[in-house]
């Protein structure tokens, strides 16, 4: 009877702990998709102003409704199998990229305290390598050239551009002597490394877009030479999913920023509204800039970024010995 009641006394509280973390957790999914999908209707309000037009207008108030109008009808579009393609890999794909994305908002604090984050920058960076592998399954198993060109253009991308990234991201995380997001946040509260390293902001927001296949480095999809890239096949709930990774991506990144490069707190009103701006910026940036030649694409990333980046990063890195001695 003793044995039983202390089997009680620690099975309930744990098991409403880890039920109540899965909640939130389920919870903060809902609300990170609802975000996604108004992210989707400012996109198409910004560029209509842009294009001298209004947007979407007609579903209910000023087309509130039109993400959800569209989520349901890509997600009842008829379902076909494509001839000559690699099936399983083709319709895995999306949801694979879809879970990848989903995974990213773990490293963020306000997900849950189930476990430690300690390292949630390897976390993220971990995630990011491994989204080239949905592109690539994409575009061999659909078949099609235009596909795979756009595949082969987008591995060559993301891992050239993955590279000086990284390297950005290497000289908060030795400032700060963290490898966790929060930490890093933390540590700017004197000043702020958007100003004490204001260039690396600068070319982390390009690479950004870069990593994220925006305008003006969308080599990938290239709607006037690849019809629409590796996604060319895609249709119904498929496509709806490349495209919900694609923003919430968007979302992350932009808390991403301002994580590594203000102390915002992350739950203030004025964090959202940077989000956002953010947001804004590279939407409105899709609306006003062409498409730059893959040959320049390069040039920016081996010849520009990187060697700012060492640079940068040997530098502080020189700084902080000097300060240890």
């Amino acid at each position: 009877m003793t044995n039983l009641m202390l089997f009680s006394n620690y099975f309930y509280p744990f098991m409403s702990y880890i039920i109540m973390n899965f909640m939130s957790m389920m919870m903060t999914m809902i609300f990170i998709m609802i975000g996604m999908s108004f992210l989707t209707l400012m996109e198409r309000k910004i560029l209509g102003y842009i294009q001298l037009r209004k947007g979407p207008n007609k579903s209910m108030i000023t087309g509130i409704t039109q993400p959800f109008n569209d989520a349901i009808k890509l997600f009842s579009k008829e379902m076909f199998i494509l001839n000559k393609s690699n099936l399983i890999i083709f319709f895995m794909s999306p949801l694979l990229n879809l879970s990848l994305s989903l995974l990213l908002w773990f490293s963020l604090p306000f997900i849950s305290n189930l476990y430690s984050m300690k390292f949630s920058m390897l976390f993220i960076f971990s995630c990011m390598s491994s989204s080239i592998l949905p592109i690539m399954m994409s575009g061999w198993s659909s078949n099609s050239n235009y596909s795979m060109i756009g595949m082969m253009r987008t591995i060559a991308q993301t891992i050239s551009y993955e590279i000086s990234f990284i390297l950005i991201i290497m000289s908060p995380m030795i400032l700060s002597e963290s490898f966790n997001l929060m930490s890093i946040s933390n540590h700017q509260s004197l000043i702020w490394y958007l100003i004490t390293i204001m260039p690396l902001f600068m070319m982390f927001f390009l690479s950004i877009l870069a990593e994220l296949n925006r305008t003006p480095f969308d080599l990938m999809e290239g709607e006037s030479e690849l019809v629409s890239g590796f996604n060319t096949e895609y249709f119904s709930g498929s496509f709806a999913m490349i495209f919900m990774a694609e923003y919430m991506n968007i979302m992350f990144m932009s808390m991403m920023m301002l994580m590594l490069f203000t102390n915002i707190n992350i739950s203030s009103i004025m964090f959202m509204s940077m989000m956002m701006s953010i947001c804004f910026s590279i939407i409105w940036i899709r609306g006003i800039l062409p498409r730059i030649r893959y040959d320049e694409l390069m040039f920016l990333c081996w010849k520009k970024f990187l060697p700012i980046s060492m640079n940068f990063l040997l530098f502080i890195m020189g700084i902080k010995s000097v300060m240890l001695f």
